[in-house]
C-alpha cells in the first residue's frame, strides 16, 4: 500500500513519497535560473510543490500525468502547505497501484448500480421504464455509469461520483415530488437519471479527471440528449411528446442560459429536477472544501471560485483549539532572584524598615 498519502504529510516535517503529478510549469527566478513548480496528488487530496535547486537537470524528465519520487520538506507558506523537493525521480507506471492514485467513492459501485436497478423498477410508466432498461442493458454504459465521476474538479469528482451523485437525487426526488402537488414522479426519475448520462463520455479518468475530445466539442448535454435519442429511435412505440420531455429535462438541468443550458425549465419537473441537481451539487461541493481544505490557522476555508465565497469551518468555530497558556514574564528585564538570594534578603529587610 502507498504511504505516505498526501493527506498524511506533517507541516515542518521532512517528507518522501510517490505522487502523482496533476500541474507542472518551470519558471525563473530573478537570477534567470529555472525552478519548478508542481501539483502533486494522490488519492487522499493534492500539495504544492516547489523544486528551487537543481530544476534543469530534472525538468525534462517528466511531465504531467507522470509518477514522481521526491524527498523534501514541508513547509508552511501564507498560512498553506507547500512542499519544497531536494530530491526528484520519476517512477514507471508499472510500479505503482493506479488505486492509490484516483479518488473513489467509499461506496461499492456494484451496489450502488442494484439500487440503481430498484429505482428502474419503481417506475410505473412502461414507456420510460423500459427506455432506462434498454439504455441500462448496455454492459460498456452500465459500466461507465457506475465508475464514471461526476465532475473534473467541483463535485463528486471521483470515480464512482456520478452514480452516487444520481442515487442522492434520486432520494430527493422522491421526497420533493410528494411535497409538491401534481409532479410525475417517473418523468422526475428519470430525468434525475438521464441528466448527465452524457458525462460516461464528456469525461476521461485514466490518471487524473479531465475532459475528452468529445466533451471539450460537444459537452454532457448535448452527448446525453443525442444518446437519450438514438435509445428512443430504437421503439417506434415510444410517446413523442413524452420524448419531448425527457429531452427538455436533459437540455435544462443546468438551470440557465448563461450555466450551459440551451432551453431553461418550462414545466414543474424542469425546475424541480434543476433545484435539486444544483443543491446535491453545492452541498457536496461545501462539505469537500471543508474536509479538504489545506489552511493551517483560523476559522475559514480558502476561497471557493465554484461557491464565490470563503466557508466556515463550522466545527472549528465550535470548539476552536485549546492554546496552552505561555508562562508570564516577570517585570523588568532583570530575570528573577531567587527567594534565597542575598538580594532577596536586603529587599525583604527594607520592606520591613518602611
Amino acid at each position: 500500500m502507498k504511504s505516505p498519502y498526501v493527506s498524511e504529510l506533517q507541516a515542518n516535517q521532512p517528507a518522501q513519497g510517490t505522487f502523482l503529478v496533476t500541474y507542472k510549469e518551470v519558471r525563473q527566478k530573478k537570477s534567470g535560473e529555472p525552478y519548478l513548480t508542481l501539483t502533486l496528488a494522490d488519492r487522499t487530496g493534492d500539495v504544492e510543490a516547489k523544486m528551487w535547486d537543481n530544476a534543469a537537470e530534472v525538468a525534462d524528465a517528466f511531465d504531467r500525468d507522470d509518477f514522481v519520487h521526491i524527498k523534501g520538506l514541508m513547509q508552511v507558506f501564507q498560512n498553506r502547505p507547500q512542499l519544497t523537493i531536494h530530491k526528484l525521480q520519476p517512477i514507471a507506471e508499472s510500479a505503482v497501484d493506479l488505486a492509490d492514485y484516483l479518488p473513489a467513492s467509499k461506496r461499492d459501485r456494484d451496489e450502488m448500480f442494484r439500487e440503481l436497478e430498484g429505482w428502474i423498477a419503481q417506475v410505473g410508466d412502461p414507456h420510460i421504464r423500459s427506455l432506462l432498461q434498454n439504455i441500462f442493458a448496455n454492459e460498456a454504459v452500465a459500466l461507465a455509469y457506475r465508475t464514471a465521476p461526476a465532475a473534473k474538479t467541483v463535485h463528486h469528482a471521483w470515480i464512482g461520483g456520478l452514480i452516487e451523485h444520481v442515487l442522492s437525487l434520486c432520494h430527493l426526488a422522491k421526497l420533493t415530488a410528494s411535497h409538491y402537488h401534481g409532479i410525475d414522479f417517473d418523468l422526475l426519475l428519470a430525468g434525475v437519471i438521464l441528466h448527465d448520462i452524457g458525462k460516461i463520455h464528456e469525461l476521461e479518468y485514466a490518471r487524473g479527471i479531465r475532459y475528452t475530445d468529445a466533451g471539450q466539442l460537444l459537452g454532457h448535454i448535448q452527448i446525453g440528449m443525442q444518446m437519450v435519442t438514438e435509445q428512443i429511435a430504437r421503439m417506434p412505440d415510444f410517446p413523442p411528446r413524452q420524448r419531448d420531455l425527457l429531452l427538455h429535462l436533459i437540455l435544462s438541468h443546468h438551470g440557465q442560459l448563461d450555466f450551459g443550458s440551451p432551453k431553461v425549465p418550462v414545466f414543474p419537473e424542469a425546475m424541480l429536477l434543476h433545484l435539486l441537481d444544483n443543491m446535491d451539487s453545492k452541498m457536496e461541493t461545501m462539505r469537500g472544501l471543508i474536509e479538504r481544505d489545506r489552511l493551517i490557522e483560523g476559522n475559514w476555508t480558502g476561497y471557493s471560485a465554484p461557491l464565490e465565497r470563503s466557508l466556515l469551518k463550522k466545527q472549528r468555530y465550535l470548539d476552536p483549539p485549546v492554546e496552552t497558556p505561555k508562562p508570564a514574564k516577570p517585570a523588568g528585564n532583570a530575570p528573577p532572584a531567587p527567594a534565597n538570594s542575598p538580594f532577596a534578603a536586603k529587599l525583604r529587610g527594607a520592606l520591613k524598615e518602611s
